[in-house]
């Protein structure tokens, strides 16, 4: 990446925890051996079972992560969107990708190759405990996701689910996004319920002034409202 697109996408990446705590070396490092990509809707950026391929920051857009089920459906996951990193379990055990990435809408990447990311870790051994790090962190939020889908009401969980949304799942470091690219359909597979269900419980907090709805989006109005549903 060159210089000047290496300082514009600095500062968004800056606003995420994981970036924001990474020595300047580091994130030079990173930027530096990164390229942009743009990726349009539909574009599959992560395959299961595909090698391990380095590491994807979601700059503009947001990526569908899934698994594949037997029946030809998939599991969906979640949607991530800025400043999301991605690819970081294959990168720490060497094994295939458990999942599927596919951009919801057009989307732009920075894509750190794993022969680049290989040098980087060569260099800076230290580096490795970062990335683990990166991935601890999104297995604390699953865990607390399987607490929260087994333990509380669907209208608990579903608030909870827009907040970690809204916040990237924990990537922002002091804001919150306040537009999720999700349509309600991914909502209700990934809280294991109805589109009908779901919407009935949106419409309420749209009625409410929490939130409002638009072809395969939500505005997030009042976070604050959301948080205390959701705790």
């Amino acid at each position: 990446m060159d210089r000047e697109n290496a300082r514009k996408y600095r500062a968004l990446l800056d606003g995420g925890r994981w970036f924001f705590g990474l020595s300047d070396s580091r994130k030079e490092a990173l930027l530096s051996a990164g390229s942009v990509r743009k990726i349009p809707a539909g574009q599959q950026v992560i395959t299961q079972g595909a090698p391990a391929n380095g590491l994807f920051a979601v700059l503009e857009g947001a990526i569908r992560i899934s698994s594949p089920l037997d029946s030809g459906d998939e599991a969906l996951i979640t949607v991530v969107e800025p400043p999301t990193w991605l690819g970081e379990i294959s990168v720490l055990d060497g094994e295939p990708s458990p999942l599927n990435g596919i951009a919801t809408t057009d989307s732009l990447l920075v894509h750190v190759l794993q022969s680049d990311l290989d040098a980087i870790l060569e260099r800076d051994p230290a580096f490795w405990r970062a990335l683990g790090a990166l991935a601890m962190g999104k297995l604390r939020l699953t865990f607390a996701a399987m607490e929260d889908n087994s333990a509380r009401p669907l209208a608990d969980r579903l608030a909870h689910r827009l907040v970690i949304m809204a916040e990237s799942h924990g990537q922002w470091r002091d804001r919150s996004s306040r537009v999720i690219e999700a349509s309600q359909e991914q909502l209700a597979r990934m809280l294991s319920s109805s589109r009908q269900t779901v919407n009935g419980l949106l419409k309420t907090l749209e009625a409410e002034g929490v939130v409002r709805l638009s072809y395969g989006r939500i505005e997030i109005l009042d976070l604050d409202a959301l948080k205390r549903r959701a705790r």
